[in-house]
């Protein structure tokens, strides 16, 4: 059994639940964490640290936060902490000097059963794509990004119910199994990695933006629901409601779907005086939750008590 000397490196929560079960285990001595630069957010322009900051600050743990992972100043650093292994859950590519300087390599927790769903948001277009299954993975760094030898990989079931945020919980308990038996593995040197192999059909998980979280209202019923609870509650799937010669730019967050034969037009925004529901192909979107312009995410029968809408309102 060889004794682990970890630098960790990670920044958001998912992270800091992965380094938690590391210390609680308290198996291996956790001599550096390493996490994003501060910086400025919201309104304010506050200085927010990471989740991963302020967890080390809470658990008194060696804290390095490094804008640049060339520099001499933080290589040499990194260098004095003596790490025999480097674990990276959700932090940022890594520059050779970096993940080839540990004895025993570094390696990776990523959110998705690998190759499947490389890249930065596999929680989310898991669900997006209407996928039964996903996990998580553990490999060693390479050159490119998550393609590395496959160290484990654990399976979970994804229902039809579940948003991103669900699955993102889920799968932060999995991953603390899966370092945690990947740390065994590493420690009593019976590590057997698996060489990825890419396909003609492996899934990309492309980084989300404006564009592919805007709502196609011309898709079918299945796809508009899976892309919707794939968004929520991050960074949510959005549509514009347009309504006489008002238009709004709106976040949906919490859905329910029927699927239903019907003659409505496609997109129309249909309301009483609890209820909202938007027709589309193949049945109708029920939204329960959302968000108006310089407004609070809110409940539907809540915006319903102070705005009305006409029968000509829209969704596009």
């Amino acid at each position: 059994m060889k004794d682990l000397r970890i630098v960790f490196m990670g920044t958001p929560e998912f992270a800091v639940g992965i380094l938690d079960a590391i210390i609680k285990e308290n198996k291996h001595n956790i001599v550096g964490v390493i996490t994003a630069a501060d910086k400025p957010a919201g309104r304010g322009q506050k200085i927010k640290y990471s989740a991963v900051k302020e967890y080390a600050l809470e658990n008194n743990l060696h804290l390095l936060q490094p804008t640049n992972l060339k520099s001499e100043e933080f290589l040499s650093e990194l260098q004095t902490l003596n790490a025999n292994l480097q674990i990276v859950v959700a932090f940022r590519m890594l520059p050779k000097v970096v993940w080839e300087m540990p004895e025993l390599g570094t390696f990776n927790l990523h959110a998705s059963l690998l190759p499947n769903y490389r890249g930065a948001a596999p929680i989310n277009w898991a669900i997006i794509n209407g996928e039964t299954k996903t996990g998580v993975t553990t490999f060693f760094i390479d050159d490119k990004i998550d393609t590395g030898a496959m160290i484990l990989s654990k399976e979970i079931a994804i229902s039809e119910t579940d948003s991103a945020g669900e699955l993102h919980n889920a799968l932060m308990s999995l991953g603390c199994d899966a370092v945690l038996e990947t740390l065994g593995i590493i420690s009593k040197g019976n590590v057997r990695t698996i060489i990825q192999h890419e396909t003609s059909d492996t899934k990309t998980a492309y980084k989300l933006d404006r564009h592919n979280c805007k709502i196609d209202f011309t898709k079918n019923v299945t796809e508009i629901y899976n892309l919707i609870r794939g968004l929520s509650p991050y960074p949510a799937a959005w549509c514009d409601f347009k309504d006489v010669e008002q238009q709004w730019s709106v976040k949906i967050y919490d859905i329910t779907m029927e699927i239903l034969p019907h003659d409505e037009p496609i997109g129309k925004l249909i309301t009483t005086k609890k209820e909202m529901k938007i027709s589309v192909l193949g049945g109708f979107i029920h939204i329960n939750a959302l968000q108006f312009p310089g407004k609070k995410k809110m409940m539907t029968y809540e915006l319903l008590n102070g705005i009305g809408f006409s029968e000509n309102a829209i969704a596009l």
